[in-house]
């Protein structure tokens, strides 16, 4: 429903005005001078403006200047009851939309409400076509045909309020694609709230979504707006959803369905407006199945899925990603003889995108010389200590695959679910065993978020990981 402004120091041309366009379904507001028009443009979105010239406090085509450069996506139609040519060109030139004479005709008062509408939806339209194809272009990085179809798809999901589920593996870019989503659609100037579902606890996940009251419980000290309240207006990004409690899942869902919300220990309803773009690494169908996610969320989420591919699936893509870091960084080391190139899309990039940024900070700060070739790379990404989480480093990505040869007792005759499952406690195992049990070294060397690594290891309860790190050197060290 579009919204009509009308500035009017005449109560009954105010009334009468708004009498007919509210007959006509359109939401109107009232101001008896240019003032107060303009506070009311500073709180609620209006599509169009009814501005009289002579006003007290601050003239029409005064107000006309300030509303066009505040506001320009705002038509103004300029009334008076004083008009003269001249006027009427001044008014146009500032960026009026036309000039009505009083006294005012009705049925040119609704033609001209109705093209100044449709001009303006139609600039809408062409302003976020434009803006969506800029986002896509500059922050999807990339030209293989995989991508392509992600930014055809951000393109086409971005300027509307339909929920988006985006799934891949982890290191893939979902945060990016959410924020380009957000970027071009209509509520871009307004908040873009993340939400590391994994990073927090079972016990705050509803607290952090909902907010609170003082006193809800032992540590509320006081009130407290959750994530989708800090989100109304604009996006809401639940990152990593699959590893919601269902308990959370069926609050979430609630609010979907209702637009409401009520904080921990509060009484109060409060309205919520928000879009809502999840994440996951999941296959959210198969976790339906287990009973691990609720299918009735599962699809109020899943309108438009995005699928990033793993960066294996588009390694062409990988020098322009790694010309684009480099340069994000600073660094004029941008010459790739032709070994280096084919090294960069020939390597499986086990860690995806975020894998290549690391590597490209590795020669920002490590690569000597301006000029890169295969070999340089593959000893930044493969023996590079700091690519294992420290300590000797195996003379190939073999010789650490030979480390871990031995795969879990019995995993060949598991369900596909269970096995991946079970490899995946081993793999950490593996890893944290490497790392000393020290999380953000071993999360860098595997080239996933800290955050997640936490919440995996509280998920499989691997013991090692949950008590502080043995010294590694010193008196306390062991034999």
């Amino acid at each position: 429903m579009a919204a009509v402004l009308i500035v009017d120091d005449e109560p009954g041309i105010r009334r009468t005005l708004a009498s007919i366009l509210e007959d006509e379904g359109y939401r109107v507001r009232t101001a008896e001078d240019a003032v107060l028009g303009m506070d009311i443009l500073n709180r609620e979105a209006i599509d169009l403006v009814f501005l009289d010239v002579l006003l007290p406090r601050l003239g029409g085509m005064e107000a006309l200047e300030q509303i066009r450069k505040d506001w320009p996506a705002v038509e103004v139609v300029v009334i008076s009851g004083h008009a003269n040519v001249d006027m009427a060109v001044r008014a146009v030139k500032l960026g009026a939309f036309d000039f009505l004479e009083k006294p005012l005709s009705l049925d040119k008062v609704l033609t001209l409400c109705r093209n100044a509408l449709a001009l303006q939806k139609l600039r809408k339209e062409n302003q976020h076509l434009k803006k969506i194809a800029v986002i896509a272009k500059d922050e999807i990085i990339g030209t293989s045909a995989e991508i392509e179809k992600v930014r055809a798809l951000i393109k086409q999901a971005a300027d509307s309020d339909a929920r988006i589920l985006i799934t891949g593996e982890n290191g893939t870019g979902k945060e990016l694609v959410a924020r380009a989503i957000h970027n071009g659609s209509s509520r871009a100037d307004r908040a873009f709230v993340e939400v590391n579902c994994a990073a927090i606890p079972d016990g705050l996940i509803e607290s952090e979504l909902f907010g609170h009251e003082k006193g809800a419980f032992t540590d509320a000290i006081s009130n407290r707006k959750g994530r989708f309240e800090l989100a109304h207006g604009g996006t809401l990004f639940l990152d990593e959803i699959g590893d919601m409690s269902l308990s959370a899942q069926a609050k979430v869902l609630r609010v979907i369905q209702e637009q409401k919300l009520e904080r921990l220990g509060g009484e109060k309803t409060i309205d919520t407006d928000v879009r809502l773009v999840a994440a996951t690494n999941k296959d959210l169908a198969k976790e339906c199945e287990r009973g691990r996610f609720r299918q009735d969320l599962f699809f109020r989420l899943n309108v438009i899925p995005i699928r990033i591919p793993p960066l294996r699936e588009r390694a062409e893509d990988a020098p322009l990603l790694v010309h684009h870091f480099l340069k994000e960084l600073g660094s004029e080391k941008t010459e790739f003889d032709p070994d280096a190139l084919d090294f960069l899309t020939s390597y499986n990039w086990p860690g995806n995108v975020r894998e290549l940024r690391n590597l490209a900070e590795r020669i920002a700060v490590m690569y000597n010389g301006n000029r890169i070739n295969g070999k340089g790379l593959k000893d930044l990404l493969l023996k590079n200590p700091e690519a294992f989480g420290g300590g000797a480093s195996p003379d190939s990505a073999e010789a650490l695959a030979g480390e871990a040869a031995a795969l879990p007792p019995g995993i060949m005759e598991l369900n596909y679910n269970d096995a991946k499952e079970s490899f995946e406690k081993y793999y950490l195992e593996f890893h944290l065993s490497r790392n000393n049990a020290i999380i953000s070294r071993t999360a860098e060397a595997i080239g996933i978020y800290p955050s997640n690594l936490h919440a995996k290891v509280r998920k499989y309860q691997i013991a090692a990981a949950m008590q502080p790190a043995a010294p590694t050197g010193g008196h306390g060290e062991k034999d």
